[in-house]
């Protein structure tokens, strides 16, 4: 027996409340948008397809919701490292943009792009993980589901279950992702590091540059950025420069400011090039800050995932 027109309402209000916690977990677990709204919304189609005695039998509708959730972004994160072996360069979670100062709206993104573990700095490290260590790691720690539900997720046992979560929250500490800084320290110095790359200067740049920073570029072979990662002011700010020489001034002036992930992101749109310089594609890149300067730089420029760059941008 399926449910009733008001049992299904009640329970699609039971999932809406859900949906935000759901949206996110999926997201850490596969840094996919796509496949996270896909993994919700089949775990929505399983739970309204369920009959009364089948919904009766829930206890837990977070936990229930978790384990589906948990299962299909399972499956996801393992294709995915199969397709990566064939991934030209390095790969970048998929960004979560929205407008700055935008009115709010119904999407769910808008709901979770402020939580600290959905950064990019945090995504960029669980993306370190086997699939088994990401799914305990998320499972447990975000929605505290029991270890031996997660075992059932990933047909181990409880004990197995136990050091993967463990071995996945010992890599994030050891990482020691830098903290968010305000959008206003971001912007300040973002614009100044913005401003230097178009003067030209080499010493802003480097100042400006944490001892540690690193630059990661996704393009998987598709766009020019960086195939692997580079280290160190000097590198970075050579690199930047280099590629500053080769197109012109109005294709780094049009860039605009965008929200991603919750932290400030420089959105640079295409650019045909003009004579002597070379075409300019789209990018997409977030900087993550320490002690007032950039410690990380990751260049979105895969245009496979530039879709979600609003419009009006």
């Amino acid at each position: 027996m399926t449910p009733s027109g008001n049992d299904l309402d009640a329970l699609a209000a039971e999932f809406s409340a859900l949906r935000g916690t759901l949206l996110a977990t999926a997201y850490r677990l596969t840094g996919i948008r796509s496949d996270a709204e896909d993994a919700v919304q089949e775990a929505w189609l399983r739970l309204a397809g369920l009959d009364e005695d089948s919904r009766n039998e829930i206890r837990d509708l977070t936990a229930w919701l978790a384990t589906v959730v948990g299962r299909i972004c399972l499956d996801r994160l393992r294709s995915a490292h199969a397709r990566r072996e064939h991934y030209v360069g390095q790969w970048l979670p998929e960004p979560l943009v929205t407008q700055l100062d935008a009115p709010k709206r119904t999407d769910p993104v808008d709901e979770i792009v402020q939580r600290e573990d959905l950064r990019l700095a945090a995504m960029v490290i669980l993306d370190t993980l086997t699939p088994e260590q990401r799914v305990a790691f998320v499972l447990h720690d975000a929605l505290s589901l029991p270890f031996d539900e997660i075992a059932a997720i990933l047909e181990c046992s409880p004990a197995s279950a136990r050091q993967h979560a463990s071995r996945g929250r010992k890599a994030l500490a050891d990482a020691d992702p830098p903290p968010r800084s305000s959008l206003e320290e971001q912007r300040q110095v973002l614009e100044r590091f913005l401003a230097a790359i178009l003067s030209g200067d080499i010493a802003t740049i480097t100042e400006l540059l944490h001892p540690d920073v690193v630059l990661i570029g996704d393009a998987d072979g598709k766009a020019r950025t960086a195939r692997q990662v580079i280290t160190g002011p000097d590198k970075i700010s050579r690199f930047l420069l280099g590629l500053r020489r080769l197109h012109p001034d109005d294709a780094l002036t049009a860039a605009t400011f965008l929200l991603v992930n919750g932290d400030l992101g420089l959105y640079v749109p295409p650019h045909p090039g003009s004579a002597g310089y070379r075409r300019l594609d789209a990018h997409l890149q977030v900087m993550a800050l320490r002690d007032g300067r950039i410690a990380a730089i990751y260049d979105q420029a895969n245009p496979d995932k530039l879709g979600a760059v609003p419009p009006a941008s």
